[in-house]
């Protein structure tokens, strides 16, 4: 079988990390029959420093006409004298937007051989842990209106700038639906979190998540403020199983999420929308001050491929063999940079972290 995927390689360490993906990649291909055609495409910085702009219109058109997305990662100071409507950052958040990329899926999942490596307590994370944080990814804070205005009543406050959080009830219907979707297949419950005591669109959030969840009667819901829920993370984050928040709220508990595995290395996402198209990425950043090094993690985006070839293209088995080649990875005492070592372990750097991987799918 034939696969076409868009390949936004982006900024930072972005390149290292996506050329070890792909190498994974074409090692599933060739060990279960399928052939992955790989079109690299401009995105952030690097597509500033050859077209001028941060998000190319070809980019948006061939990823539009892939089964699917594989991004690495954008910014870095390079680019910050950019105005804010150009600045690598600005793609990413256009993109999504251009794909229609709604539903944004991270999992924060502690491995047993990591465990060590997470700042909570070890009995805390007893038994293992398996998050599934699903964030609101096109509306919100983020796509609302922007602006500054001047102080109306004079001089004394000067500047005054203005964000505005905005959802419909479309907005919230729709990634609600992925949230149930998602518990049904795992433990059958939805944590929605909000911050109704104060915003009205917080309210119609809770509101609108009560009314789709009359349509999975088998899935319990519970309604958190994002602060008490910020506060559960740390404290006993074992309670959680689906996440379901807003775009911003999405954007803090998952990074929070992150650090409860270990490193922000491990962790993979997926953006989706309507059927099965998805843009897949590592949570972590461009981390320019370690691009070229070596030291680069390559695993969160060798498992976002993974939850590629699961939610865009249908294989499981294939996704399965790269999450065990993984597991197996770090069971035979190989760790990245970034992952806390013993002197039983060999620390290992970004190429032979992706050859050791593609040699054990």
């Amino acid at each position: 079988m034939r696969y076409n995927i868009a390949v936004l390689a982006g900024d930072g360490i972005g390149p290292e990390v996506i050329r070890e993906t792909l190498k994974v990649m074409d090692k599933v291909g060739e060990k279960f029959g399928h052939e992955f055609v790989f079109e690299k495409l401009l995105i952030g910085g690097a597509a500033i420093d050859e077209t001028g702009e941060c998000l190319p219109k070809k980019t948006v058109e061939k990823s539009l006409g892939a089964d699917a997305v594989l991004l690495g990662a954008v910014g870095g100071p390079k680019w910050d004298p950019q105005p804010a409507n150009n600045r690598p950052e600005k793609a990413l958040l256009g993109i999504r937007k251009a794909l229609n990329l709604y539903a944004n899926l991270r999992p924060a999942v502690v491995f047993d051989e990591l465990k060590d490596a997470s700042p909570l307590k070890s009995e805390i994370l007893q038994g293992g842990l398996d998050i599934l944080i699903v964030r609101e990814l096109t509306g919100g804070i983020y796509f609302g209106e922007h602006g500054y205005r001047k102080d109306s009543a004079g001089a004394e406050f000067g500047e005054i700038a203005y964000d505005i959080e905005e959802y419909s009830q479309m907005e919230i219907r729709r990634i609600a639906r992925v949230a149930f979707d998602l518990a049904m297949k795992r433990n059958k419950k939805v944590t929605s979190v909000d911050k109704a005591n104060v915003l009205e669109s917080s309210r119609l959030w809770r509101r609108t998540v009560a009314e789709v969840a009359a349509d999975y009667p088998e899935v319990e819901l519970d309604n958190l403020y994002v602060d008490n829920c910020a506060m559960q993370l740390v404290r006993a984050p074992k309670q959680f199983d689906v996440i379901l928040t807003s775009n911003i709220f999405g954007d803090i508990l998952s990074d929070e999420a992150s650090q409860i595995t270990g490193s922000i290395g491990m962790l993979p996402s997926a953006s989706l929308t309507e059927g099965s198209f998805g843009m897949y990425e590592p949570v972590h950043g461009s981390a320019p001050d370690i691009a070229g090094t070596g030291k680069a993690n390559p695993i969160a985006t060798i498992l976002s491929a993974a939850m590629m070839l699961r939610y865009s293209l249908g294989l499981s088995d294939e996704a399965d063999a790269i999450e065990a080649a993984v597991d197996h990875f770090l069971k035979s005492g190989y760790r990245t940079f970034d992952l806390q070592a013993s002197p039983e372990h060999k620390v290992v750097g970004t190429e032979e972290t992706g050859d050791l991987i593609a040699q054990m799918i």
